[in-house]
């Protein structure tokens, strides 16, 4: 049985890969732990991308912003999220993962709170909102610190299927919030205390629209999902760690490749999400595209969290070399259905498009993920030639879990730099093609390293000491 520390919360003995520990008592503890973080995980992808859907109300509700003003709102949360997990991937082996869980959750207070109160005044200036769209980043840090909580629970045969479940349920909240929010900002039914509704004109048309619900609705979530936290979870006493300790993963040069290649898939998904309801509002404005846009981060969400299985039966590196062709594909056919080959656009197949893409991002996410721990695992016997198997595999426990909370920082930024290229795109040519042109070649780039660094018969994960390190997908 597990030996407790300062009172029921701190685990001073844990041994996951002890199958009689495991099964006794390290099991229960991992699952109770896995499913307080899920819900809170969730909310924070929720807060993080809530702009996605508030943006498309503005203009109707009488805020005087442009359109390159609104798809920087949509931009700025993920790259103060992203900016934000490369701290976050490092504080829980600091602070330990009940505390900043805890406190990461109830953070997302500010921008919920802040987006009620702004929304109810036209008069709002400009610049509340880029702070308030800055706090919303708050949300997208949780990830790095979420997911590198999670890694010290499980034992490696179990490790890729916990960290599925936290990602994909988690990357969920983007689909639960852009289902939501469009319900109830329609619904009066908390207006006694959040204050009146606005008129939004639509087309001639005028309604009543309680915008600020966007932010309020989270709060009481969020308060219950950090009491839970603080409450019900627990903080490993092994898994401490200083930063600088963990500050080795900055010199491994396979921590900067899987950034890139993360950055391709994660960061296409996020970005997507943010990007995806603006995006069909402007190019097909008879379309009511918030009806639908919770579509496209599910199909992601669900995709990330059900394909794991095949990153582990024919090895992540391969999965993700299909991956990026697939993506690239996906373009093509955006490119295609915006009328960029002289068709007639086709909002049926810029729709199908997109969920194509998000689709493979998903599929992208896992692989990569479960790529790393493989990819460290192989590494160890050069990296540390003298030291015991054990060693090595402790070394590369640690430096995986840094490495997964870095590359998924790097990988935010995807959220940040699509929006802006669609935004800079509409406003330099008045079409999306341009910044479509550049993700297609950023895409088959991506092929290529993940070819000449993992996916050919020579690289590092197909030499003959890599066989005993295969791990589920993540």
């Amino acid at each position: 049985m597990s030996s407790l520390k300062s009172g029921r919360h701190v685990l001073d003995d844990w041994r996951p890969e002890d199958p009689q520990f495991w099964q006794a008592s390290g099991k229960p503890l991992a699952a109770k732990n896995l499913w307080i973080s899920v819900p809170n995980l969730l909310l924070a992808f929720s807060v993080w991308m809530v702009w996605s859907m508030v943006v498309a109300k503005l203009k109707l509700i009488g805020f005087q912003f442009t359109t390159d003003q609104l798809f920087w709102l949509t931009a700025l949360p993920a790259l103060s999220g992203a900016t934000l997990r490369i701290f976050y991937s490092f504080l829980v082996p600091i602070l330990g993962g009940r505390l900043w869980t805890t406190v990461s959750t109830l953070s997302l207070l500010i921008p919920a709170i802040g987006i009620g109160v702004a929304v109810q005044n036209p008069d709002t200036p400009y610049w509340v909102f880029v702070a308030l769209s800055l706090a919303c980043g708050l949300g997208g840090g949780n990830f790095a610190s979420s997911m590198s909580n999670i890694s010290f629970f499980y034992p490696k045969a179990e490790k890729g299927n916990a960290l599925a479940i936290n990602a994909g349920f988690g990357n969920l909240g983007v689909s639960v919030m852009q289902f939501l929010v469009p319900v109830v900002v329609a619904l009066g039914a908390f207006a006694p205390v959040v204050g009146a509704p606005q008129i939004a004109v639509e087309k001639g048309v005028e309604s009543q629209v309680w915008l600020q619900n966007a932010g309020f609705v989270w709060v009481p979530f969020i308060v219950a999902a950090a009491v839970a936290a603080w409450v019900g979870m627990n903080d490993i006493a092994s898994a401490k760690a200083s930063f600088a300790t963990q500050a080795v993963v900055f010199k491994r040069m396979h921590n900067w490749v899987m950034c890139y290649l993360y950055l391709g898939t994660f960061g296409s998904f996020i970005g997507f999400s943010a990007a995806f309801p603006l995006l069909t509002k402007t190019l097909f404005p008879d379309v009511n595209a918030l009806q639908f846009a919770f579509l496209g981060p599910l199909v992601g969400a669900a995709s990330r969290a059900l394909t794991g299985w095949v990153s582990d039966k024919w090895g992540g590196e391969h999965v993700t070399n299909y991956v990026f062709l697939a993506l690239a594909t996906g373009v093509g056919a955006v490119l295609y259905s915006v009328g960029a080959t002289g068709a007639e656009p086709s909002f049926i197949l810029f729709f199908a498009s997109f969920m194509w893409l998000f689709f493979w991002t998903g599929v992208g996410n896992a692989s990569t993920f479960q790529m790393i721990p493989a990819i460290m695992r192989s590494d160890m016997p050069r990296l540390m030639p003298k030291a015991e198997p054990a060693d090595r595999l402790k070394a590369a426990e640690m430096e995986s879990a840094a490495i997964v909370g870095f590359t998924s920082a790097i990988g935010a930024y995807g959220g940040f730099f699509i929006p802006k290229a669609f935004g800079d795109s509409l406003k330099a040519t008045g079409g999306p093609e341009t910044a479509l042109l550049i993700f297609l070649g950023f895409y088959l780039s991506c092929v290529v390293v993940n070819w000449a660094f993992y996916a050919r018969k020579s690289s590092l994960l197909h030499a003959p000491q890599s066989l005993a390190f295969k791990v589920p997908a993540a």
